[in-house]
């Protein structure tokens, strides 16, 4: 066996540029290839991928439409801003709510004033809006309404947020989307976010709450504390709830301004009623009062489902007439249809009164 001998000049000779061009453009092909194939793994393994990005494709178009321009948002913000409502967008007004003046005129008051005189109050730490504010009472009152016609007429940008928003698979990235709620609510202020059916979310804490969940809580509560701290912040978190005993004592100090929304009385009755029926066909013997009468125990949502029934009491009147091919007219609301749809909805919640029962003695 014959062993060549290398030229000594060959070992120690440096790489020339065109070498060195080379390696340096394989290790960046390396590289690349490398980096977008881990990407596509992880992207084929993560079940949510797809509604994260048609998630970010609606938040951009949320934030065109509410006027929202040279705002970098993160990709957590992103994911929170996509439940962004627009409040031009919102039909819901003062005006559309009723039996629930002294509620909306307190609210008037205590939360929307101290924001839009600003400058009557930026003096005074009392005067300040608070940081959180809690309607609770009986579903179907007007709870959710009234957080929307707040934003509405305050002009806030309006965070409907869903418990499910901050739910992720990645340990630690629950608390990454609850800290982008709030960062995202101090870029857009001012900004309400609102919670529906609050008590699902921050409940009373225990040992059993799995350990993302507490964190999750516990980083929630803590960035709300820091709202706290900033007078200049114009951030306030609504919630509504029909169960305000399961909430948390800490949430519950959180939450300083609060309003019960009860079922409505015989005037406040009258007055949905008549909202209600303002631009419907009824006719003139209808008495309203009397009709106020004869709901006790009905939630402003039941009386708008009356009133449906009602109105469809003649639309099968109609559509049964032996001569309606001649003549398509629908007759105005009598006093007899509303009476009719008022049994219908006693028979209904009175059959669903003992599921009703048995989940209280559940609990």
């Amino acid at each position: 066996m014959v062993l060549k001998e290398i030229p000594a000049d060959n070992i120690t000779r440096p790489l020339g540029r065109n070498e060195v061009i080379g390696l340096l453009f394989r290790l960046t092909i390396f590289g690349a290839v490398t980096y977008f194939t881990i990407k596509w793994m992880v992207d084929a393994i993560d079940p949510t991928r797809k509604q994260k990005v048609e998630a970010q494709k609606q938040a951009e178009k949320l934030m065109k439409q509410i006027g929202v321009h040279n705002v970098k948002l993160s990709e957590y913000e992103m994911s929170i801003a996509a439940h962004l409502v627009d409040p031009l967008s919102m039909q819901i007004t003062w005006s559309d709510i009723a039996g629930l003046d002294d509620v909306i005129t307190e609210l008037k008051d205590s939360v929307i004033l101290p924001i839009q005189k600003r400058h009557l109050f930026e003096r005074s730490k009392l005067l300040q809006p608070p940081k959180g504010v809690l309607l609770y009472g009986p579903p179907g009152c007007g709870k959710t309404l009234i957080a929307k016609a707040t934003a509405k007429e305050a002009g806030f940008r309006f965070i409907n947020l869903q418990p499910s928003t901050l739910t992720d698979k990645w340990y630690g990235e629950s608390q990454k989307l609850a800290a982008a709620v709030f960062s995202l609510a101090i870029k857009l202020q001012p900004s309400i976010i609102f919670i529906d059916e609050i008590d699902s979310f921050l409940r009373n804490r225990s040992s059993s709450d799995h350990e993302a969940t507490a964190m999750m809580k516990a980083q929630f509560m803590s960035l709300w504390d820091g709202l706290d701290t900033d007078y200049k912040c114009q951030v306030i978190i609504m919630g509504a709830t029909n169960r305000p005993q399961d909430l948390d004592s800490a949430i519950l100090r959180r939450m300083p301004t609060r309003f019960h929304i009860n079922q409505p009385n015989i005037k406040q009755r009258e007055s949905i009623l008549r909202l209600i029926l303002e631009n419907e066909n009824i006719g003139a013997s209808v008495d309203l009062r009397e009709i106020a009468k004869h709901t006790d125990g009905f939630s402003g949502s039941d009386l708008k489902e009356m009133c449906r029934d009602a109105a469809l009491f003649c639309v099968r009147e109609l559509v049964h007439a032996e001569e309606s091919s001649e003549e398509d007219y629908i007759r105005p609301i009598q006093q007899t249809d509303l009476q009719k749809a008022t049994e219908k909805m006693k028979k209904s919640k009175s059959a669903g009164a003992p599921s009703m029962l048995l989940d209280a003695a559940l609990d």
